[in-house]
């Protein structure tokens, strides 16, 4: 059995979306508020604590329909909406094989199922909705009765003044949960942009008896907020066993204690050195630190395949530090050893709190994973708790990459779900028992760490008009290239590879080498103080490797600005060695009128679809930027037409790389520059009388064997004045592009501190 998808409306942002859920594991991720923690708390309030909704959970497009219904019953007219259809729902898709039927018997469409799946509606509703109707009319008759009491020319305004009010404060009064069986025939794919369309549910619908995943789902969390204490303020041992959101803000002592309750003290189970224990102190101590040890032996174990304690860090040990016969019950439980004893000497510890929030994090996560596989599939009786095992475990990590650096977190998603399935009855395909890990997280180290079709990415959706609130979808990454199995080979690798932050970036910037690497963030930096402060993607491929990234970007709809080559060619005839004739393209410097065209696939295959260099060159400025298929804008900036700087007569040169751009565009600012071989040819070159044509040939001549790289650093380190050195018009009019595109991106995507280049 296994989450097949869920589909969420009314909440939050996620006014309509479908989720997929991979067998394993399924990574969520997205820029700034694009929506991932929206899911996180939306799966948080349906599965875990439906008691905690509240009125700003609902997504705030559906609040001035609210206040209609309110308007309304002021009215005393009947309103067209209902108060419950703008109620967040969430719709659970399962996919359960017919062996499994005993465990769905409860929530089986018709009699004739035979297998595959099953939905459910949670739904969100009113109970009680004419005394909600009652006592929201007497308060607004309460509040007109006072706002009449106002002086001449000094209106009041007394709450509740509408619906939406009056529930902020008492919609918890009157909210229940209710669950339905869904249609299997009626569920429908999402649309393009990942928007949902659940089913409709028929008036005379019978509604479920009980919660339809008591037995069914397992479920437990690791939220955002992770703190550590050393004092006494963490949750008890039994509050947190019977909580299944594990707010990590204990000690780790408090995570040792409480495994060892659920999954190592077993009371009928005691031994020899256990009685020791309850005799003199000091054999407690020495019999009792055995025992756990022994218990705790697999723990560490497991912990050792994360790489924990990790080369030159204080390995973990259980000390029981007896006062009393407390065990565990201690903030000093656990301790770090710091160092080996030399001979005759005694061991040296430190109490946990000394060790960095990193260290500290990693194994109170580990610890919890290993907690909630216990507890799902070797659960404790009591004497009166159902100890059956639920078929299906779901476990929600959110952020993990809190406090953690890059390769701890890259080892943590890896081996996060084999902790979770580290149990016999776990192993092995026909292991009738399945685990479902569900992650979100802001961290390009984590989303590298999973297979492409782990992602979901969250796509933020403009407003649909005025009034109304921007929203999200959700994109499923397994199958935006469809049969086209070599690109994504491509992109995958080159996303594995790269820093590339693609899946959290505002925009992103595809540019063609090294060089450009280098210098376009420090444009931004020194230029356009706006996109500095913006989140963007900086993305070297090669104008021949670009156009292999058109599906990603359209399925992201990321703003996209592709910064490239005119790169001239001259389509020549040769012979080959068996005497055939065929065409190849000989690189030259850029010329209009000589039948040149271009062997850069971006322009030729993406935009603007034009391989003649006359006719590139000749592009009017408003045709760079573009819509995609209405799904993302896009705007292709390559070199054109630029003035002679040697000359006043309005003479006009072409550049064909970036390199050749930039010192048209520099041409005083390089002329004092000295250092590599590439950077001396170009000062002397400013520095001669050569100009027009001649000063592109030599220039090309030496662009063409350039030290590309090294110039550029040259550039960048040796002009002491950094806004001396100016971007190309091409460039220029690109990133002054993008800076207008982004200028009403919601402040909440901003990343102050996150450079350009991610």
């Amino acid at each position: 059995m296994k989450i097949d998808l869920v589909e969420i409306t009314n909440f939050r942002k996620l006014k309509c979306c479908q989720i997929d859920f991979d067998e394993k594991k399924t990574l969520l991720v997205g820029a700034n508020n694009s929506g991932k923690t929206t899911a996180m708390i939306a799966l948080r309030k349906f599965l875990i604590s439906p008691k905690s909704l509240n009125l700003r959970d609902i997504s705030i497009g559906n609040w001035a329909a609210m206040d209609q219904i309110g308007q309304c019953w002021e009215d005393q007219t009947e309103p067209e909406a209902k108060l419950r259809d703008l109620l967040p729902t969430l719709d659970v898709w399962l996919d359960v094989p017919l062996s499994q039927i005993h465990h769905v018997v409860h929530i089986l469409p018709d009699v004739d199922w035979a297998g595959g799946i099953i939905g459910v509606r949670l739904q969100f509703d009113i109970e009680g909705l004419d005394s909600l109707k009652s006592s929201y009319l007497d308060e607004r008759l309460e509040a007109k009765k006072i706002e009449a009491q106002a002086p001449a020319g000094q209106p009041l305004s007394i709450t509740p003044r509408n619906l939406v009010e009056f529930l902020e404060k008492n919609l918890s009064k009157y909210l229940v949960l209710r669950s339905f069986s869904l249609d299997p025939d009626k569920r429908a794919n999402p649309n393009g942009q990942g928007t949902a369309s659940p089913q409709s549910l028929d008036d005379d619908i019978l509604e479920l008896d009980s919660n339809p995943f008591q037995e069914l789902i397992f479920i437990r969390e690791i939220p955002a907020m992770r703190d550590f204490s050393t004092g006494s303020s963490s949750p008890s041992v039994e509050d947190d066993r019977n909580s299944k959101s594990d707010r990590v803000v204990r000690t780790l002592s408090d995570h040792v204690r409480s495994y060892y309750d659920s999954h190592v003290d077993q009371a009928d189970d005691f031994n020899e050195d256990d009685i020791k224990a309850f005799g003199a102190m000091q054999s407690a101590e020495k019999a009792f630190d055995k025992r756990l040890k022994t218990g705790f032996s697999m723990v560490f174990d497991e912990l050792k395949h994360l790489g924990i304690p990790g080369v030159n860090n204080p390995s973990i040990s259980i000390n029981t530090r007896f006062k009393s016969i407390d065990g565990l019950n201690h903030d000093s439980a656990v301790q770090y050893k710091v160092s080996e004893p030399e001979a005759g000497q005694e061991e040296r510890f430190l109490p946990e709190s000394y060790a960095g929030l990193g260290y500290q994090n990693l194994i109170a996560m580990v610890f919890l994973l290993m907690r909630f596989r216990q507890d799902w599939i070797a659960p404790k009786s009591n004497g009166t708790e159902d100890t059956s095992v639920a078929p299906l475990q779901l476990i929600l990590i959110e952020e993990p990459e809190a406090h953690l650096h890059a390769q701890i977190q890259q080892v943590f998603i890896k081996k996060a779900y084999d902790i979770l399935r580290n149990h016999p009855d776990l192993a092995g395909p026909d292991s009738s028992f399945n685990t479902q890990l569900f992650v979100s997280t802001h961290s390009s180290h984590v989303a590298h760490e999973v297979d492409f079709a782990n992602l979901r990415y969250f796509r933020r959706l403009p407003a649909e008009g005025k009034g109304h609130p921007p929203t999200s979808s959700v994109v499923n990454l397994s199958n935006i290239f469809g049969e086209d199995d070599k690109t994504l080979r491509f992109v995958t690798r080159y996303i594995k590879a790269t820093d590339c932050d693609l899946f959290f970036a505002d925009a992103a910037i595809f540019i063609e080498g090294q060089a450009e690497r280098i210098l376009v963030p420090h444009f931004i930096r020194h230029h356009f103080d706006e996109l500095w402060r913006r989140y963007i993607s900086l993305i070297d491929l090669g104008g021949s490797n670009a156009p292999r990234f058109k599906p990603l970007v359209k399925a992201l709809g990321l703003t996209s600005l592709i910064i490239t080559d005119l790169d001239a060619a001259i389509p020549t005839e040769i012979e080959t060695k068996k005497g055939v004739k065929t065409t190849r393209n000989k690189k030259a410097k850029a010329a209009l009128g000589a039948g040149q065209i271009t062997t850069n696939p971006t322009l030729a295959k993406w935009h603007p679809e034009l391989s003649k260099i006359d006719e590139l060159v000749a592009l009017g400025d408003d045709k760079h930027a573009v819509c995609i298929d209405g799904e993302y804008d896009l705007y292709v900036a390559y070199q054109k037409s630029v003035p002679d700087p040697t000359k006043t007569d309005g003479s006009q040169l072409i550049a064909r790389t970036f390199e050749d751009a930039l010192v048209y565009a520099n041409f005083e600012v390089l002329a004092d520059l000295s250092g590599s071989s590439t950077t001396n040819k170009i000062s002397e070159l400013i520095q001669s009388d050569i100009s027009g044509e001649d000063l592109e040939t030599a220039l090309f001549e030496i662009v063409d064997r350039a030290e590309k790289a090294v110039f550029a650093v040259e550039c960048l380190v040796d002009i002491e004045d950094g806004a001396a050195l100016v971007p190309p018009p091409y460039i220029r009019s690109g990133l002054e592009w993008l800076q207008s595109q982004l200028s009403d991106v919601d402040l909440g995507a901003l990343n102050l501190e996150v450079p350009a280049n991610g």
